[in-house]
């Protein structure tokens, strides 16, 4: 294939998934400025490596799971904790999620909180990346368990487990911010 046919490709198959892309960086950065660079890294890693997309699968998630690679590679790079695959682990760090910390406000965030309400978006934030991203990538993008799987290369099973939990978690997440609200409100 020509240069000139490969790009027209590119274009065709992943530009048109820059929205969602971002969208997932966003969450997982949870800043604008990260986001931007860590897509941006993800579209160059894709042209770069096109050749090994096999045409006629899903591109969405093939750039999701390159974003996903790129995103724990900085945090390794950072020296920040990447989240470990031990499902035991993953509990017992959900089971101490309360504590998590304020999340950073960008004009993506202002407007999900509109349209979504306040509870629920800093429910997701306090959730372990790892439970997180299951939501996000099942709620928020629509990918199938399948498309889970490929984007964090672990078995179907273990998806639909971290979506569970990740579920779960967020409904008491959303619960202890909604007490939180009614009694900051009865003080006032």
């Amino acid at each position: 294939m020509g240069r000139r046919a490969r790009r027209e490709e590119f274009e065709d198959q992943a530009l048109v998934h820059l929205d969602r892309v971002f969208h997932l960086a966003l969450r997982l950065t949870g800043n604008r400025t990260e986001a931007e660079d860590l897509a941006q890294e993800t579209y160059l890693r894709a042209f770069t490596h096109f050749d090994q997309f096999d045409p006629g699968t899903n591109c969405r998630a093939w750039l999701f799971a390159i974003l996903r690679n790129a995103f724990l590679n900085r945090l390794k790079r950072q020296g920040r904790e990447v989240p470990g695959l031990d499902e035991g682990e993953l509990e017992r760090l959900g089971s101490g999620m309360a504590d998590g910390s304020a999340p950073l406000e960008s004009p993506e965030e202002e407007l999900l909180k509109r349209v979504v309400g306040t509870e629920l978006v800093a429910a997701l934030d306090r959730l372990p990346m790892i439970f997180r991203e299951a939501v996000v990538l099942a709620d928020v993008e629509e990918c199938s368990y399948k498309e889970m799987a490929q984007i964090c290369g672990v078995p179907l099973g273990t998806v639909m487990s971290r979506l569970s939990r990740g579920r779960r978690l967020l409904r008491r997440a959303l619960e202890t911010l909604v007490r939180e609200r009614e009694e900051a409100r009865r003080v006032r």
